[in-house]
């Protein structure tokens, strides 16, 4: 019949325990939805697409020591998972700054820890990057405490449309903004060998960075355009073809992760923040003031580690970490992102 109606589209059928797709996910993308779903993922050791898990939560509180009416700062609000315990403690009269430069995501934290009671009377969420930490100091006065967490959001590793993972089809973007600045592929676009290399080795220490950085600029000298993720993990994986076959797939894939990684920092200009950051961030700091940095590989922990250590040794902390603080052994066992995680701690004079 012409007047027939058509038939409603069934939604995208939840496969078992393990779905693959991102968009097949969708119970773990609707937590307040399937609670019970979420709770099974956890188990098993996995972060729900679409969420995040915070790390060193304990380690990080229990440093902090955070009061009943103190102001501080989230560096990196993501998710919202440290945000959250911060907000817990600061009841009555505190009030916690928080900023992200995620133009996706920070309204969805912003929504979800307003639904939980945190409105902009106890939390101040700004869009922007944390190398305005004096900007915050000059509205709120001195910060109590500081915390950064300086690893990328499992939310947008998780999703392809980002192109944060190589080991899904997405644009090869890697922007922590995407309406903001130059993508990965727009970098590689028009860079030299000689630049690619050297940001492969000091971002992210890769042994082959001369062989990839050959292979991608050759690739492009024919005319290639290295427009998504998997096209520029099948050139890493073309590259590195003359390792022995016992080791290829699995030094392939570490190449994969650092590669990616050194894109990703280059893009987000993500040393130079931090190295803006530490930079200001004690004048911001009141007297006997915390700071805690979370980091996820060595350019990072190096940054962080020679500052704290030199202001310390010019008096302006009183103290800081001897060591990095490693999660634990349960927390890594039940989220395997956690196993590069180093947290330093300073004390402000």
């Amino acid at each position: 019949m012409d007047n027939q109606e058509s038939k409603p589209q069934r939604r995208i059928r939840y496969k078992g325990t393990h779905p693959k797709s991102f968009k097949e996910k969708y119970k773990e993308l609707q937590p307040e939805q399937y609670a019970a779903d979420i709770e099974k993922v956890m188990q098993q050791g996995r972060t729900p697409a679409g969420m995040h898990r915070s790390i060193c939560v304990n380690e990080i509180m229990e440093f902090l020591k955070i009061l009943p009416g103190q102001v501080g700062m989230d560096a990196t609000l993501g998710y919202g998972g440290h945000s959250l315990e911060i907000l817990k403690c600061l009841a009555p009269g505190g009030r916690l700054y928080a900023v992200d430069v995620d133009p996706i995501e920070l309204p969805r934290t912003r929504e979800r820890l307003a639904s939980l009671g945190y409105g902009p009377e106890v939390l101040v969420i700004k869009k922007m990057n944390f190398a305005g930490i004096d900007q915050i100091a000059a509205e709120a006065g001195p910060l109590n405490f500081v915390l950064a967490d300086l690893g990328v959001s499992s939310m947008q590793i998780d999703n392809p449309e980002r192109g944060f993972s190589f080991k899904v089809e997405g644009p090869l973007d890697l922007r922590l903004n995407p309406k903001s600045g130059r993508s990965a592929a727009g970098l590689l676009k028009n860079i030299s060998q000689q630049r690619l290399e050297e940001l492969f080795i000091v971002n992210s220490d890769e042994p082959h960075a001369e062989q990839i950085a050959e292979a991608i600029l050759s690739r492009i000298a024919k005319g290639a355009v290295i427009a998504t993720t998997t096209a520029l993990q099948e050139i890493i994986k073309d590259a590195l073809g003359f390792l022995p076959p016992n080791v290829r797939d699995a030094e392939i894939k570490k190449s994969c992760q650092r590669c990616f990684q050194a894109l990703r920092i280059e893009v987000n200009d993500e040393f130079g923040v931090l190295d803006k950051f530490l930079e200001k961030f004690p004048d911001a700091l009141a007297p006997g003031g915390r700071v805690a940095i979370l980091s996820f590989h060595s350019g990072e922990d190096r940054r962080v580690k020679k500052s704290f250590q030199s202001l310390f040794r010019e008096g302006i902390y009183s103290e800081v970490a001897p060591d990095p603080i490693r999660p634990s052994v349960e927390e890594c066992n039940t989220n395997p992102r956690a196993r590069s995680a180093k947290l330093r701690w300073a004390v402000k004079a």
